[in-house]
């Protein structure tokens, strides 16, 4: 039976406690050997999760006499999902069995004791080996085990409104080659349509992980320093890189390209982007994620017929045009079972469904996700299914990915912190810089950084 499923990161920093993380509403209870428990996500764009969930546990339940899958999602953006989920294991009455995990969290819950390793039950699994080689790395610990199965992964690059474009006299293809070409194009834009945001980049602490991620790693990548050195292991510190990304970030905040920072730090503007600001023409370029498409589908959270009409895509360019000319960044999410569960053999089981080949299938074309498993991405229901699956497969060339450590979840917070002091004019791009290096070496200790250059 098909599935469809439109999971993806949808991310915010807000503290909340862990009232209302239950079905609908209040805390998961009880749990054991005859019921699953399976945490997931709902927020923003991305409450078919519920869809996707709900049937695999029709499924289940038809093939598992007795056996009660009992859904959580939990109505929190994504650093909220993360601080829920994290009480969640604290307590047996409401210890997960299967989560929704993602990629960059593994190393720290693995260290944090939430997650089970899977090595055992993968290698009885026949479908592991349709799984991509670097689809399975992004759900290994640092001890080399597997704790997640993968869902499927994304790339970023800018999406951008060919009326728009056309109205204010820009030529479109559009296929900027620097930063500063990205600039000129935003300033045209606001100049010939005053009443039209030119351009966002996540930035701040209220949409979390989508401001390091999408935003700030988008354009450092594009620099030649990086923010971990893989050959030393360690943070990078006293960059150059770092100080030009917050200075592009002060630009388009202090130009009037962006957003306002009130609503920037708005933890829906995800949602206000997909749903509202683009179907709408209220924004002309985004710099955001493959996924993007699947809500706009007849089936997604925000349907928009005409949407491969009117938006189109172009690589994100790197900062002055220098090899390779262009620059992504790809994440993901993963299935992972609860250290706490009562039932690893049934948890386990239910991932198996949920990410078989049709089901997989379902989620990648939903969700217009880059698929993870060999069948699914040479079949044609998959390759016809979505007009920007072609241009997002192909950026995979240029594509990064965040430093798999622990500490890279406090990392990403103190980027988080930078680029709001930036944005709202707090700070200079070299204090933000510096304070970001001293919190760093806060985290990780002298011993833990090294200077770029």
């Amino acid at each position: 039976m098909r599935l469809r499923a439109g999971l993806a990161a949808s991310i915010a920093a807000s503290m909340v406690i862990m009232a209302g993380c239950g079905s609908d509403s209040g805390e998961a209870e009880g749990g054991g050997s005859d019921t699953l428990r399976v945490v997931y996500q709902k927020f923003g764009n991305f409450t078919q999760a519920d869809e996707h969930f709900t049937q695999v546990k029709q499924d289940f339940e038809a093939e598992h006499d007795g056996i009660t899958v009992e859904l959580v999602p939990i109505e929190a953006s994504q650093n909220d999902y993360f601080t829920k989920l994290a009480l969640m294991h604290g307590s047996e009455s409401t210890a997960p069995d299967v989560m929704y995990e993602d990629t960059f969290m593994i190393k720290s819950d693995v260290d944090a004791g939430y997650l089970l390793p899977l090595d055992d039950y993968l290698a009885e699994w026949e479908d592991w080996d349709q799984f991509y080689d670097n689809a399975k790395n992004a759900g290994l610990g640092d001890d080399g085990s597997t704790y997640g199965v993968p869902m499927g992964t994304d790339t970023r690059a800018l999406w951008y409104n060919t009326e728009l474009f056309e109205q204010a006299g820009i030529p479109v293809p559009w296929e900027p080659t620097s930063w500063d070409d990205v600039l000129e194009t935003a300033r045209t834009l606001k100049q010939e349509l005053p009443d039209v945001i030119p351009l966002n980049v996540y930035s701040g602490k209220a949409m979390g992980e989508a401001s390091s991620m999408q935003g700030f790693e988008m354009l450092l990548y594009g620099t030649e320093d990086r923010l971990y050195d893989e050959e030393s292991q360690k943070w990078v510190v006293g960059s150059q890189g770092f100080i030009d990304s917050l200075e592009f970030i002060r630009t388009i905040y202090d130009e009037g390209l962006a957003p306002t920072p009130q609503q920037a730090l708005d933890p829906n503007l995800g949602a206000t982007v997909t749903s509202q600001w683009l179907p709408n023409g209220e924004l002309a370029i985004a710099l955001d994620g493959s996924w993007q498409a699947g809500n706009w589908l007849e089936s997604g959270e925000a349907p928009w017929p005409g949407w491969n009409d009117v938006m189109a895509n172009a690589a994100m360019p790197t900062q002055n045009g220098q090899d390779p000319g262009a620059v992504s960044m790809s994440g993901g999410w993963t299935l992972a079972v609860g250290a706490g569960s009562k039932a690893p053999d049934l948890a386990f089981e239910f991932i198996t469904m949920a990410l078989n080949k049709e089901n997989s299938l379902s989620y990648d074309v939903e969700a217009s996700q880059i698929a993870v498993r060999q069948d699914v991405a040479e079949d044609p229901e998959y390759t016809e299914a979505n007009p920007s699956f072609e241009f997002f497969s192909e950026i995979v060339e240029f594509t990064h990915f965040r430093p798999a450590t622990s500490d890279y979840p406090q990392i990403s917070n103190e980027i988080q912190v930078a680029m709001e002091s930036v944005m709202t004019g707090q700070q200079s791009p070299e204090e933000a810089a510096a304070a970001y290096d001293s919190a760093v070496e806060r985290i990780v200790g002298p011993d833990g950084v090294v200077s770029a250059g």
